[in-house]
């Protein structure tokens, strides 16, 4: 079932992010999602994935194959200018605790151009009993 990203935003460059993130990582389409909201010259600020369209393109199936069952629930998404995050719940199959998520994105011209992500493991107890999302 896809996102609905206008439950999330209005802002055209918000629903880029969701959709891209959507088609690419619950869809597993990872091609024709960068086909259709990814824009040269793509800059990735994620250490573990090389810079460009053909990086995150040769890198992002390596992921989705080491985890078949992961999946994006996204919570809230926020935009100031032509900068987009989306905070989010990943998780990959039942029982796990997952990992939250956030990504940020420039958008120029209704394509992500400029990416970065801040990730941190939801832990199994916290020193409150509000939840990370």
């Amino acid at each position: 079932m896809a996102i609905d990203p206008a439950k999330f935003t209005k802002h055209a460059s918000g629903q880029v992010a969701v959709r891209l993130l959507d088609m690419a990582f619950n869809d597993r389409n990872v091609g024709e999602a960068f086909d259709r909201f990814v824009a040269p010259p793509y800059r990735q600020h994620n250490p573990q994935v090389p810079d460009g369209i053909e990086g995150a393109l040769a890198g992002i199936p390596h992921l989705l194959a080491a985890m078949p069952g992961l999946r994006y629930d996204v919570k809230r998404v926020l935009v100031d200018g032509d900068l987009v995050a989306v905070h989010s719940h990943i998780t990959n199959g039942a029982g796990d605790r997952g990992t939250a998520a956030v990504d940020i994105f420039r958008v120029v011209n209704g394509k992500a151009v400029e990416h970065w992500d801040v990730l941190q493991p939801v832990p199994e107890t916290a020193a409150n009993g509000n939840t990370m999302f």
